[in-house]
């Protein structure tokens, strides 16, 4: 069998606000395995967001531990948590998080100029990753002349341009009218059945059911674990 990408044991997450805790998650537990396609939905404050700033090397747990691709990252230092995130993760958000100033192919380029990477085969990388998302007459515009959607396809390139081992998506849709948010999501199918394995947070169970297993939270606690066989009508 193959290693789990995702693997959580026991894990909590505290914050203080002055001298309140609050408890955003109480011993959560899961594993993930590769190729899985995964919705996290709950209420606001159930823990979704704590839950992907955990996932994604943003925050660390108070307790419990987190291996992602086999490798222990819950004590890692800030350090070795960016290196995680620039090598291993990939991030889709709701607000797109594109940098005005650059161009698509540059905006796409932002995570291998990070790692070092020649400007050559970087710029061909992101070219070939504007290609997969269907921008490739758009690489030399810049965020304020796209749509929205075409800014989400880019945030979806940047996020794929490193092959990371997971990808994760906040509210992917939330800014998009109702057709640029399905081709968004018929992405997201066609990156499932190419084998990536994906977290996407949602409050909308319509984009949670494209999913093929559904977690949802309620006050920090995993409440339901769903397992699901897709039919093809679903991913109309």
């Amino acid at each position: 069998m193959p290693e789990p990408i995702v693997q959580l044991q026991d894990v909590h997450k505290h914050y203080h606000m002055g001298r309140v805790v609050v408890e955003a998650l109480r011993g959560i537990s899961l594993t993930i395995q590769p190729g899985e396609y995964v919705g996290v939905m709950g209420p606001s404050g159930c823990g979704k967001s704590t839950l992907l700033n955990l996932l994604g090397c943003l925050d660390r747990p108070t307790a419990g531990r987190y291996w992602l691709g086999g490798q222990d990252v819950s004590a890692l230092d800030d350090d070795a948590l960016a290196a995680i995130r620039g090598t291993r993760l990939g991030f889709v958000f709701q607000s797109y998080n594109l940098i005005p100033q650059l161009t698509v192919v540059e905006n796409i380029e932002v995570p291998l100029f990070y790692q070092g990477w020649p400007e050559t085969l970087s710029r061909e990388r992101a070219r070939q990753m504007a290609e997969r998302v269907g921008l490739a007459d758009r690489l030399h515009h810049r965020p304020f002349e796209l749509s929205g959607g075409q800014q989400q396809r880019v945030a979806i390139a940047r996020a794929l341009v490193n092959d990371p081992l997971l990808i994760l998506a906040d509210e992917p849709t939330g800014n998009l009218d109702s057709v640029s948010g399905r081709e968004i999501l018929q992405i997201f199918d066609e990156l499932h059945a190419q084998g990536k394995t994906l977290i996407l947070v949602t409050h909308d169970a319509g984009v949670a059911d494209r999913a093929q297993r559904i977690l949802r939270l309620r006050d920090g606690f995993l409440e339901s674990d769903e397992r699901r066989s897709l039919s093809p009508a679903l991913r109309a």
